[in-house]
């Protein structure tokens, strides 16, 4: 053990021997046993799943089924509850757009949401949908009672993220889901910022419906993504992509859609990254959960401390409510000089500017400084680097200061 990260760890990512990686929260780079399961496929079983008798072809297949099945054990649900897709956005949209929303219907939704969990619910608009916004406090965090006071009797969905990509707050979504359940209210949990970074379990939660990217929180490969969705609603949810892969039966007139969920997985699927996926999660599994989130507790503190302890930086959310990501600014100096600077001395890479949560951003008053910088971890970092971090950032302060 180094710092309270696994030596080995370290040794699976080469791309952390020259930089200090603090962008998790974009995405995470892949440990090679990850690679290496991706490669197995590609050089001795690189054909398509689903459609072929011969050896080969079933081998993908069951490869591909088996990381679906243990992607399902890790969050807590029935395999056939996991829809794969290309990343979070996709996962989302397959929600806002197959669900059957009416004219008169409301969507109850934060407002500081990425993007991709606030644009296809303002896109219903078009529908007549109506959009009831739940305004965060100071720090980003939303108070259950107000997304209560928000559900009328045309609410047909609640949303939120689990932890906020712009703040790292994290909401309350398990008394949210109590509300949904209480009220009979469809609900979706966006946990890009959660999942891989503490343990996720979708029933324990109540959700209807959770999208995950895979390349995040969850080390897999870019591509990769799932949308949980409870059996008991699939059958209100129709795909947004029909073709191959999806029906049992078509004549001339009609078709006949597959069972749930291959009616989602439209064409031929990114295999190898699913496959990828499913080796991601192990690795995860065999870390533990809870000692992942432990570590990442303890660096996010860190983190926090380093640069609130700045005189003239701004910091953003509550170190209470906090996890994995610290948001800020230096008084004066735009976010994305910041994090030119700390890249050019140092090799530490974090993320500056809105965050694709403009919305979020004006929240917090950073829009004028051109968004914030984002500093975010994961198990692989250790405290040596928060510190190197911290210092440097210090000297760009002092710098900027004089």
């Amino acid at each position: 053990m180094e710092n309270g990260v696994d030596i080995n760890i370290r040794a699976d990512i080469p791309l952390l021997e020259d930089v200090i990686y603090l962008d998790a929260a974009s995405t995470t780079p892949t440990p090679k046993p990850v690679v290496e399961s991706m490669c197995n496929y590609f050089y001795n079983y690189n054909t398509n799943t689903g459609r072929g008798a011969y050896n080969l072809a079933v081998r993908a297949t069951k490869e591909f089924e088996s990381s679906r099945k243990r992607i399902s054990k890790f969050v807590g649900s029935k395999p056939s509850e996991i829809i794969f897709t290309k990343n979070t956005t996709e996962a989302i949209n397959l929600v806002a757009n197959g669900l059957n929303f009416k004219k008169g219907d409301s969507v109850v939704v934060p407002n500081i949401e990425h993007h991709s969990n606030f644009v296809p619910w303002l896109n219903l608009r078009k529908k007549g949908v109506n959009l009831k916004l739940v305004e965060a406090d100071e720090y980003g965090i939303i108070d259950h009672s107000d997304v209560l006071d928000a559900v009328d009797a045309n609410t047909k969905l609640i949303t939120t993220t689990h932890v906020s990509n712009a703040i790292g707050s994290v909401q309350p979504i398990k008394e949210i889901g109590e509300i949904a359940d209480e009220n009979d209210v469809l609900y979706l949990v966006d946990a890009a910022q959660s999942a891989g970074h503490m343990p996720l379990d979708v029933k324990d939660i109540k959700a209807d419906f959770v999208s995950v990217p895979g390349h995040k929180g969850l080390l897999g490969p870019i591509g990769t993504g799932f949308l949980y969705c409870n059996q008991e609603i699939s059958e209100d949810l129709e795909p947004t992509n029909y073709g191959g892969g999806t029906v049992l039966d078509v004549t001339e007139s009609d078709f006949t859609l597959e069972t749930v969920p291959a009616r989602f997985e439209g064409g031929t699927q990114n295999i190898a990254g699913v496959i990828g996926l499913g080796t991601a999660v192990d690795y995860l599994e065999r870390i533990g959960m809870e000692k992942i989130q432990n570590h990442s507790k303890k660096l996010t503190a860190k983190l926090f401390k380093e640069v609130n302890d700045i005189e003239n930086t701004i910091v953003y959310g509550s170190p209470e409510n906090i996890y994995g990501i610290v948001a800020f600014n230096i008084d004066g100096v735009n976010a994305h000089d910041v994090a030119k600077i700390l890249d050019e001395v140092k090799g530490i890479c974090v993320r500056s500017g809105h965050h694709c949560a403009i919305p979020a951003i004006r929240h917090m008053g950073a829009y004028e400084l051109g968004g914030t910088v984002r500093a975010s971890v994961h198990y692989y970092n250790t405290v040596e680097e928060i510190e190197i971090f911290g210092e440097t950032l210090r000297e760009i302060s002092k710098f900027f200061g004089d």
